[in-house]
């Protein structure tokens, strides 16, 4: 009997510790569902986000392509739209749209060790290193480095010694960090948030007070061009070539003024057309042998239409309607006076509806003269044709506090379909 009791006790125990690990496969089984349910649900709605950044960039650049194009200006549905690129819902998530003008930047292939020093925080260190990075030599330039120093590196890799291929690649060069690339701004979600004022408790390091500060990224780039058009599409007149019946029939000038021109070539600048003595209005002239000046009215009229190259696109124009006060002064010489005309550039062009039109249409600033003028024409344009598009997207039901998806892709809207020249997709903080 006690045998037969101890194999019963046995098989009860036996028993409650199955059920007990039963109850446990279930209990292990039912969370791991849970996890997987909560998994799937957080991929589901990652795959939503990415695609709804993709909607926002494709929206963007169909409204690029809807711009007119005789001019381009932060007043232009691609720079001021909230009802198109502002907290816009898709299928659970939303999105977020900014377009940023790359000619409104510096570009880095072109610039010069001058301007490149008119940067916030920039050292002349790097302003050589930079100037090396790009050059096709191996010689170095004042406090600059050439290839020896990146192969010796750690982890060593070669200079470019040509044309910088995406913006990014800046940080390759010697003593150009994240912090002085990104600013405190690094989700470029163009908000001071709160891991970004907090300073040195949490990345981004930055200096604790609430006024953002932006990184080079802001003020550089390796994209811009202009085309050598005018506002109608139509190729400009060199007026370092065309004949006198030429200038005449094209740019609707007197055959007198048509005549001074050929006879004071060679141009450098579309600005050496006219000078301090140029008379404001145009005088009346006959069809006679006689040549006439260039008048300042004139000058204006004709401006878009006129070209002093035959290249059909020029690296590193900046578009003057676009460019923020920090660009435009380092592109006037970056003393006092600059920023001051700086300034009053953009107070100017704000007030215009569509912005300035031609780049003679800038001496209608009060400060600026005609010798600056003409220092600075060959650098500026007023339209563009290549945007960074950034799309943010994160899911409705985690708003807040969830995963935020950034599409970035740098586009050219000159071609058909827009040709992508920098593509980026991935989560941000």
């Amino acid at each position: 009997m006690k045998t037969d009791g101890g194999k019963k006790g046995f098989v009860l125990v036996a028993i409650l510790w199955l059920k007990v690990l039963l109850i446990a496969m279930v209990a292990i089984s039912a969370r791991n569902s849970r996890l997987d349910m909560k998994v799937r649900a957080v991929r589901t709605e990652e795959l939503r986000c990415r695609w709804a950044g993709r909607a926002g960039l494709e929206k963007a650049v169909g409204i690029l392509n809807e711009d007119t194009r005789e001019s381009d200006s932060l007043l232009d549905l691609w720079s001021d739209n909230d009802e198109d690129f502002n907290d816009i819902p898709l299928d659970g998530c939303r999105f977020t749209v900014r377009v940023i003008d790359e000619s409104s930047k510096l570009n880095i292939n072109v610039a010069t060790k001058a301007q490149l020093m008119e940067l916030p925080d920039m050292l002349e260190e790097i302003a050589d290193a930079i100037i090396d990075w790009r050059d096709k030599n191996d010689d170095m330039s004042g406090l600059g480095v050439e290839g020896g120093y990146y192969e010796t590196l750690t982890y060593g890799y070669k200079i470019r010694n040509g044309p910088f291929k995406t913006i990014r690649e800046l940080l390759l060069v010697k003593d150009v960090t994240e912090d002085l690339f990104y600013g405190e701004d690094t989700n470029f979600n163009g908000q001071l948030d709160y891991n970004e004022r907090d300073g040195d408790q949490s990345p981004p390091y930055d200096d604790g007070d609430s006024e953002m500060e932006l990184g080079w990224i802001e003020y550089l780039t390796c994209y811009s061009y202009a085309t050598n058009v005018d506002g109608e599409g139509e190729q400009r007149v060199n007026i370092n070539q065309g004949n006198e019946r030429k200038l005449e029939s094209s740019l609707g000038i007197t055959q007198a003024q048509a005549k001074w021109i050929v006879e004071n070539r060679s141009y450098d600048s579309i600005g050496d057309l006219i000078n301090r003595n140029s008379p404001e209005e145009p005088r009346e002239s006959s069809r006679g042998s006689s040549s006439e000046p260039m008048d300042v009215q004139t000058f204006y009229e004709i401006s878009d239409k006129i070209t002093v190259s035959n290249r059909s696109k020029t690296a590193g124009k900046i578009n003057i309607n676009t460019a923020s006060a920090i660009v435009l002064a380092a592109l006037l010489g970056g003393d006092d006076e600059a920023d001051q005309l700086a300034e009053e550039i953009v107070a100017y062009r704000e007030a215009q509806m569509y912005g300035m039109e031609s780049i003679a249409e800038v001496m209608q600033v009060s400060s600026m003269d005609i010798d600056t003028f003409k220092k600075i024409a060959n650098d500026l344009t007023t339209r563009s044709d290549v945007y960074t598009i950034r799309s943010f997207a994160t899911a409705e039901r985690a708003r807040g506090d969830g995963l935020i998806i950034l599409t970035e892709a740098v586009v050219d809207r000159s071609s058909t379909p827009y040709e992508t020249y920098y593509w980026y997709q991935g989560a941000v903080n």
